[in-house]
C-alpha cells in the first residue's frame, strides 16, 4: 500500500504546482501534503523542465552551448599584384682578350749535327746540320717538330733533338719587332765589309744582299726593317747615336759595343770593334765570325765591354 500512498502524494503535489509558480525565490522548497516526500523542483519553468522529446538529445537549460560559434573573419580585398619589373636584358658577354705571352721561347739543340729541314718531316730537305748547343727562335710547335727560322726562311727541328728556354719579351712592340727580323737572319755568313743596306740616311745602296751580313750591317738592317730606324755604316759611327746606358740598365734590344783583340788598345771609338743586340739573362743577337747566332755573352767578351746604347 505504501507505493500507492507515495504514488497519490506525487500526483497532488503536482495540481498544487500553479499556486507557487508566482514565487520570486529561484528555489523553492515545497511544503509535504500528509505524507508526501520533500521535493526539490528546478529552477526553471514548467516548459524548459518537461520531459525531453524522444527525438531530441537532451540539453543543459541555459548552459551555453560547448561549441564555439566560428567566427566569421572579414574578406580582406585582395591586393593587386606588383607589375613584375621588366627584365633586365642580359648584358653581352666580353669577348675575351687573348691572352700574350710575356715570354719569348728559343730552342737549344741538344744533340750534335742536328738536322734543320724544310719542312715538319724525315722527308722533307735537309737544309743544314748544326752542332749541339744552337740556339734558334721557336715560332711554334707542330706535332712532333719545332717551326724557327734559318737564313730567312723557314725551317723544323724534331723535338727530341731540342731543349726549350724562355726569355722575357719587351714591353716595346718596336723592340720586339726588331728582334723577329733577327731571328730569321740566324745562320746567315759573316762577310767582313758586306755591303749595307742604306747609306745611313735612309738612301739604299746597291748589291746588298740578306745572304750577308757582318756585324754593324745586321744591326743596321734590323732595325730599319723592324722599327724605320736609321743608323750608321759602322760601329763606330752607330755608338755615337741613341741613348747611353748604364750596364746596370740593359734592356732587351739595347745594343752592346765591343772592343777587341786588335782594337782593344786603341782610345776614343776607335777601339769599338763589334755590336751585338742584347736579348736579356746574358743573351745576344749577333754576326759572330762564323755566321749570325743568339749565343751567351762569355766572360772574354765581357772583358771587351765599351758601351750599350738605347735605339728605341
Amino acid at each position: 500500500m505504501k507505493p500507492i500512498k507515495t504514488l497519490t502524494a506525487f500526483i497532488l503535489s503536482l495540481s498544487l504546482l500553479p499556486a507557487f509558480i508566482a514565487c520570486k525565490d529561484e528555489e523553492t522548497l515545497l511544503p509535504s501534503t500528509g505524507n508526501s516526500e520533500e521535493s526539490l523542483l528546478p529552477e526553471n519553468s514548467a516548459e524548459e523542465s518537461a520531459p525531453p522529446s524522444e527525438n531530441e538529445p537532451e540539453e543543459t537549460p541555459d548552459a551555453p552551448s560547448q561549441e564555439t560559434p566560428p567566427v566569421s573573419t572579414p574578406t580582406v580585398p585582395e591586393t593587386p599584384s606588383t607589375p613584375s619589373a621588366p627584365s633586365t636584358p642580359s648584358t653581352p658577354s666580353t669577348p675575351q682578350t687573348p691572352v700574350v705571352s710575356t715570354k719569348a721561347q728559343y730552342i737549344r739543340l741538344t744533340g750534335d749535327s742536328v738536322n734543320l729541314r724544310k719542312g715538319a718531316g724525315t722527308n722533307y730537305t735537309v737544309l743544314t746540320s748544326s752542332k749541339q748547343g744552337t740556339v734558334y727562335a721557336l715560332i711554334e710547335k707542330s706535332g712532333s717538330w719545332y717551326k724557327t727560322y734559318y737564313r730567312n726562311q723557314v725551317a723544323y727541328v724534331h723535338t727530341s733533338y731540342a731543349a726549350v728556354l724562355s726569355l722575357e719579351k719587351s714591353e716595346t712592340d718596336k723592340v720586339e719587332d726588331v728582334v723577329a727580323e733577327g731571328y730569321k737572319l740566324l745562320g746567315t755568313p759573316y762577310v767582313y765589309g758586306a755591303v749595307r743596306l742604306h747609306d745611313g740616311t735612309g738612301k739604299m745602296l746597291s748589291n746588298f744582299s740578306v745572304h750577308k751580313f757582318d756585324c754593324s750591317s745586321l744591326i743596321q738592317y734590323i732595325f730599319y726593317k723592324g722599327a724605320g730606324k736609321l743608323l750608321n755604316v759602322n760601329t763606330r759611327t752607330q755608338v755615337k747615336q741613341g741613348k747611353y746606358v748604364k750596364p746596370s740598365d740593359l734592356q732587351r734590344g739595347d745594343c752592346i759595343f765591343f772592343t777587341n783583340e786588335e782594337r782593344q788598345y786603341n782610345t776614343g771609338v776607335e777601339r769599338i770593334g763589334h755590336v751585338a743586340l742584347y736579348l736579356g739573362n746574358n743573351y745576344i743577337l749577333h754576326t759572330a765570325s762564323d755566321y749570325a747566332c743568339i749565343e751567351q755573352i762569355s766572360a772574354k767578351r765581357w772583358s771587351f765591354y765599351v758601351e750599350a746604347r738605347r735605339f728605341i
